[in-house]
């Protein structure tokens, strides 16, 4: 370990104070009926573990909303591993994805900084050869690889294409995925009509189903024989529109047809086909394909001392259960930036937890690289805020602002309270702790604090790149 990285995580690991925050269990429901244990609050154990750094393992689910899982009230769908994998470590209750589309969060993700912040970020999402992430901009993959990690990202990249913009160029060794939002589940026709499944930077052949494909690969990457502490960002493309299943070849065939007809996006996007059943299906799916890695996980010796997260790139659209959350994906309300998300290390963070605090993807950003004993590039500050001390020695979470801005909408959170202007210019202001849906809205009753709020998400603005005409 480089001596920067053996001095940064000697702190990180060092005693500090137990902290606890108000919890509730999974569902009452659930306990009365026996089915689980119940959660409890979130409490650190410091002092506990083994000191090694840590591998990463962080699995994004795709346009995945906020109650898709069982373990967050889906009553229609089942999802056992990664209901299990909640029981092994913290759900959390009030995560945010760090915008309300793929690819800026994606770019909050790698770089830990607000979507703004980068020409490539303006754009939600991406969807020409003109617009990536600047390879020479600071990553997760490459601030972890610069302190001793070995990267990989498979999956859904969605930060440009080839020829300028590439995993392998933004610090990931390893690249087996697409570059695109979307494509087809078998032929991989993708969002600009051509085929989009990479190994590098070469087409690679498989016309099984992709979500198949890609846990396959990411089985056999977690079973290796690692030397040094590795990431994986492992991105599904489930339950992203188009709406097919393992079994639907006929139909992905069809797509694919009206893809090669010119007719891209139209094809893509499915607007005639999907229901709440292939829904279902499609998230289930990505339940078992999950439950296939962390056994490989497990089968290799690494569980206990590897840091998996899960959660989604934006909340769900068309047939995604977010109730009680109002909005979807491209809006800034709840439905649009609540996410699942999971977090589980046994060698460090205890099971059957959960955690209110509010904590967004920067935030993840943050952590993961003061756990990886890694430091941010002072030239391109970080936006998100590491929750080490809080998972690991029970410090007060860091006090600060969640801010997040698209085109049209903008949002601030600041503890409960949340500022929030709608499409049509006009702004609301909603306490989250009495209505997580929105609808409560005291902009006139609470005239002072919403100038505050509003004051507060017009400074941060005032550093980012404007959008383009």
């Amino acid at each position: 370990m480089p001596e920067i990285s053996r001095r940064a995580f000697g702190g990180l690991v060092g005693a500090g104070a137990v902290g606890t925050v108000a919890a509730t269990t999974v569902t009452a429901t659930a306990e009365a009926a026996g089915r689980a244990p119940a959660e409890r609050p979130f409490r650190a154990r410091p002092g506990s573990g083994s000191g090694r750094r840590p591998n990463v393992l962080f699995i994004l689910g795709d346009d995945l909303g906020w109650a898709d899982l069982s373990s967050y009230g889906a009553p229609h769908i089942r999802t056992p591993h990664l209901d299990r994998l909640a029981a092994q470590g913290v759900r959390f209750t009030n995560a945010y994805s760090g915008s309300a589309t793929c690819s800026p969060t994606r770019f909050s993700l790698y770089t830990g900084r607000f979507p703004g912040r980068t020409k490539g970020g303006l754009a939600e999402p991406i969807g020409n050869r003109t617009q990536g992430l600047d390879p020479h901009h600071p990553t997760l993959a490459s601030l972890l690889k610069k302190a001793g990690y070995d990267t990989a990202l498979i999956g859904k990249w969605h930060c440009g294409w080839l020829p300028d913009y590439s995993p392998t160029k933004s610090g990931w060794d390893e690249f087996f995925g697409n570059f695109g939002g979307a494509l087809e589940y078998f032929s991989k026709l993708g969002q600009l009509g051509d085929y989009d499944l990479y190994e590098g930077d070469a087409t690679y052949q498989d016309l099984r189903y992709y979500t198949t494909v890609l846990t396959e690969r990411a089985v056999e990457y977690v079973g290796r024989e690692h030397h040094r502490p590795w990431l994986l960002n492992l991105n599904f493309t489930t339950p992203h529109w188009p709406w097919t299943g393992e079994g639907d070849e006929e139909a992905g065939a069809e797509i694919a047809a009206r893809i090669r007809a010119g007719n891209v996006l139209g094809a893509l996007r499915h607007d005639d086909g999907g229901s709440v059943e292939k829904y279902r299906e499609m998230v289930e799916n990505l339940d078992a394909a999950v439950g296939k890695v962390l056994t490989a996980l497990r089968r290799s010796g690494q569980e206990d001392n590897t840091v998996v997260v899960f959660a989604s790139d934006n909340g769900g659209e068309r047939f995604s259960y977010q109730w009680p959350l109002s909005g979807s994906k491209s809006q800034l309300l709840e439905g649009g930036i609540r996410v699942p998300t999971i977090l589980r290390w046994p060698d460090r963070i205890g099971a059957r937890q959960v955690s209110h605090e509010p904590v967004y993807s920067p935030d993840w950003t943050a952590t993961l690289l003061e756990l990886g004993g890694a430091r941010p590039d002072p030239a391109y500050p970080l936006d998100g805020h590491s929750f080490a001390g809080y998972l690991l020695r029970g410090e007060r979470v860091p006090e600060r602002d969640l801010f997040w801005r698209i085109r049209n909408n903008r949002a601030l959170r600041r503890g409960d309270w949340k500022y929030y202007r709608d499409a049509a210019g006009k702004d609301h202001l909603y306490n989250l702790a009495a209505d997580e849906r929105e609808q409560a809205d005291l902009a006139t009753e609470r005239a002072d604090r919403l100038a505050e709020l509003r004051t507060a998400w017009e400074r941060i603005n005032a550093g980012l790149l404007p959008y383009p005409s």
